[in-house]
């Protein structure tokens, strides 16, 4: 998959993000583009984990509701002497 530069993003930081950035940019051996870059991909697989965790959450517990109803259905057909 190719993927290509689309736009160029213009953001304000303070001065100890800024150097921050600087300094572990360095330390791994890439651009501050690069180093921002990858930040950036980074938080947008941990939202897109913790989005899905949370819809994951939502349907584990409608179904945990429904087995719930189902469970007590069971319940009163077994405790009914004349089902």
């Amino acid at each position: 998959m190719v993927s290509t530069m689309k736009s160029l993003v213009s953001i304000r930081l303070n001065d100890d993000l800024l150097q921050a950035i600087k300094a572990h940019a360095h330390s791994l051996h890439l651009s501050q583009a690069d180093y921002i870059r990858k930040a950036i991909e980074n938080m947008n697989r941990e939202t897109e984990k913790q989005l899905l965790k949370q819809k994951l959450e939502a349907a584990s517990l409608k179904v945990r509701k429904e087995s719930m109803q189902i469970n007590t259905e069971f319940s009163e057909i077994e405790d009914d002497p004349d089902a």
